[in-house]
């Protein structure tokens, strides 16, 4: 074993006596609880520092589990994300290659381009007759 984690552990250990000596008694003193009990929590950080340093590992004292959550939102994380495990996403839609979808947007921009130029000669040649009746109105007008 490693003497820095060796030295930490007898120091964990005493701090762990001495707490328990403290609030195990008949009567319980606050303050002296209250300085057992940091004496326990640095004496802990130290033995988790020099378990870290001599193997990497995180502290033995923690847990997986964020501390700040409530139990009733970690139930319901968790069931939310076994359930989201269980489901198959829905189909996923496969889309064409870039080139093809290209070329079928020009062939149909050239068939609207078309239709739109058909349009527009119809509306031309309608705008002829509308000339022709104008120039029978003026006519009419001028004879009257």
């Amino acid at each position: 074993m490693s003497k820095k984690i060796n030295s930490a552990l007898k120091d964990l250990k005493k701090a762990l006596e001495a707490h328990a000596d403290v609030v195990g008694g008949s009567a319980v003193s606050l303050k002296k609880a209250q300085r057992a009990s940091a004496k326990v929590a640095a004496a802990a950080e130290a033995y988790a520092e020099a378990v870290q340093a001599k193997s990497g590992l995180g502290s033995p004292f923690t847990t997986n589990v964020s501390p700040g959550l409530e139990d009733a939102t970690l139930a319901s994380l968790t069931a939310e994300r076994n359930s989201i495990k269980q489901h198959l996403t829905g189909p996923v839609p496969i889309l064409q290659p870039q080139e093809e979808h290209h070329e079928e947007h020009h062939q149909d921009h050239g068939q609207d381009h078309e239709e739109h130029h058909e349009e527009e000669s119809n509306d031309e040649s309608n705008n002829d007759d509308d000339d022709d009746d104008n120039d029978n109105r003026d006519a009419e007008l001028k004879a009257n």
